[in-house]
């Protein structure tokens, strides 16, 4: 591996470690927990684990109310910074946890800033490796950008929505291909409201989820995608009349 690559994994680690170590401290700030509960209190790596968290959390949440939201909003932050999988997961939780509209308001903020914060850690450390390791992928989005380059927060907005870009990879290469802060941000926080409105739902019947998959039907899908063409009509009348008028 190339100097330069390894300076930036070792900082990606630094940092890594250092978040882990915030995220504990809060942890070790939760209401004093029975033994036989502490395994439950853990990031979520399938529904069986939201599940048995969601059992334990909920006993807690009515008089640690704000406890129980720090280790969430923290949780989800720490997920989306580092691109780990499991964020869809609290997505699930938020519902079965939180009422309307603050689990909603928690999933787009957690996700706009977890999604910044992995933005400027790729950007400052990351570029390296997201080049080394994805070149094809990069260059071919760096194609589809540069033709949305005049309305890229429409554009931001569709990825969110739609699963054609996985929101991980979205994340990592925006910053080396030139996608500026202020729509990659705004475009998250909006974008992922549909599909969150979905997590939200499925959370409210927890219990009977078997995987995450059981979120989304197939006919939702189909509704987030036409959903995301429909946050790139605004595109294409302002390219319409833009043709008319010339």
């Amino acid at each position: 591996m190339p100097e330069g690559s390894r300076r930036s994994v070792a900082i990606l680690v630094a940092v890594f470690v250092g978040a882990i170590g915030v995220l504990s401290l809060i942890y070790s700030n939760l209401p004093s927990i029975p033994e036989n509960q502490k395994a439950a209190i853990k990031l979520p790596r399938d529904i069986e684990d939201a599940k048995e968290l969601g059992k334990v959390i909920s006993l807690y949440k009515d008089t640690h109310y704000f406890s129980v939201m720090g280790m969430y909003f923290a949780s989800y932050i720490f997920l989306q910074t580092f691109a780990i999988p499991g964020s869809i997961f609290l997505s699930i939780l938020s519902g079965f946890l939180f009422s309307f509209p603050i689990n909603l308001f928690l999933i787009c903020s957690c996700s706009a800033i977890g999604a910044t914060n992995c933005f400027l850690l790729f950007s400052l450390v990351g570029r390296k490796i997201v080049t080394r390791y994805f070149p094809e992928r990069v260059q071919t989005w760096n194609t589809q950008v540069s033709k949305h380059r005049d309305n890229l927060l429409n554009y931001i907005i569709f990825l969110r929505i739609t699963p054609f870009l996985p929101n991980w990879f979205i994340n990592m290469a925006s910053p080396v291909i030139g996608v500026p802060v202020f729509p990659f941000v705004f475009g998250t926080f909006l974008g992922v409201a549909p599909p969150s409105l979905l997590a939200i739902q499925a959370g409210k019947t927890l219990h009977t989820l078997t995987s995450a998959s059981d979120a989304v039907s197939p006919l939702q899908l189909v509704l987030l995608i036409c959903l995301g063409f429909v946050s790139m009509l605004p595109v294409v009348f302002k390219q319409y009349f833009r043709q008319k008028l010339e």
